[in-house]
């Protein structure tokens, strides 16, 4: 992201005894539809790897397609294909309605198991004896999303997660129109749920929820305003309980969309300015994530102080030792200058 000569500036500082034990360096891209940046701290050009923060447009082709009308699908369940999840009851059941709907079982996403990412859920299912299913894999949405697509083209399910697949090179095309990367010049690995995962500049995908902004703003394009109205409704299947964008978007009451990448990406759709922000933080430590969400929607206006006074343990995190005494802090400490 950054060389010796190049030090990003620091976001956010851990303190302990009234003295800064670490800084975590990072990135913020702020730009509007038309790719004007309003502002930036950082590298605005540093290429970022998208992970989770592609979600809601990895999802627009199910919209655009006619296939969420063709299989009857909800808004809920529209959501949670664009949603990191905690793996709660109420988001397997949608992720599970949606197999439903197309006909396919459980093990038809290729996605991997894990515990439930949501501890009161894990500890639940521990003590009854329930084992986890791919339905409990935070990117289990997004897969649901992508056998929607192929059942309603007509593509084959297997080897659904390969990059030379059609509902693969579907979806690398949308992240190129809305980015405006041309597809051959956006990097590509292998995301922790198997499929493919995209690397461009910051900017880009700061550019990509600025469309989502304006659109939701002017309710233009219509598929990709629809998509918007139904993340910014059911925030619950963005993340799920007790984490940042599910809690930030219920104080913000309907105003912006939050979305967690990984490794210290995240991005940010801002209807009433119709812009876009994206951020990283550049050693990837999650620490440094939610007090820089929280501090850039409060000096763009997306949070009332009251608003964000709710959200301090989020945005002003304390460290506690094993003894239970808070022994330092965790605060952001830039400035975007608007």
């Amino acid at each position: 992201m950054s060389s010796a000569t190049n030090t990003p500036p620091a976001l956010v500082r851990v303190a302990r005894g009234g003295l800064t034990e670490s800084l975590h360096r990072g990135s913020i891209a702020v730009v509007d539809s038309s790719g004007r940046l309003i502002t930036a701290l950082g590298d605005p050009e540093a290429d970022v790897f998208l992970r989770s923060a592609a979600k809601p447009p990895q999802a627009l082709p199910v919209v655009e397609t006619g296939a969420a009308d063709l299989f009857g699908l909800t808004p809920p369940e529209i959501a949670v294909m664009c949603g990191s999840l905690n793996g709660q009851d109420y988001q397997v059941a949608a992720v599970r309605s949606i197999l439903d709907k197309i006909g396919l079982e459980t093990d038809a996403l290729d996605c991997g198991i894990h515990r439930p990412s949501h501890r009161p859920t894990a500890a639940a299912m521990s003590k009854e004896g329930q084992k986890p299913t791919e339905l409990h894999n935070n990117c289990a949405g997004k897969h649901a999303a992508m056998l929607v697509l192929c059942v309603h083209h007509d593509w084959p399910i297997e080897g659904y997660t390969e990059s030379h697949h059609p509902v693969q090179k579907l979806i690398l095309n949308k992240v190129s129109e809305m980015t405006e990367v041309p597809a051959e010049k956006i990097g590509q690995g292998i995301d922790g749920c198997g499929v493919p995962v995209f690397a461009l500049p910051l900017k880009n995908l700061a550019l990509a929820y600025a469309k989502l902004a304006q659109a939701s703003a002017h309710s233009q394009p219509y598929n990709t305003a629809r998509l918007m109205s139904v993340m910014l409704e059911y925030p619950e299947m963005i993340a799920g309980d007790d984490r940042i964008c599910t809690e930030a978007m219920r104080a913000g009451r309907g105003r912006f969309l939050a979305k967690t990448g990984a490794e210290g990406t995240y991005a940010l759709a801002l209807p009433d300015n119709g812009w876009g922000v994206a951020f990283s933080i550049e050693d990837g430590h999650p620490r440094g994530v939610n007090p820089t969400v929280i501090e850039i929607l409060v000096q763009l206006g997306q949070l009332k102080q009251e608003e964000a006074s709710k959200l301090v343990t989020f945005h002003r995190p304390v460290i506690k030792n094993h003894r239970g005494q808070e022994v330092g802090f965790v605060e952001a400490v830039f400035d975007l200058k608007i």
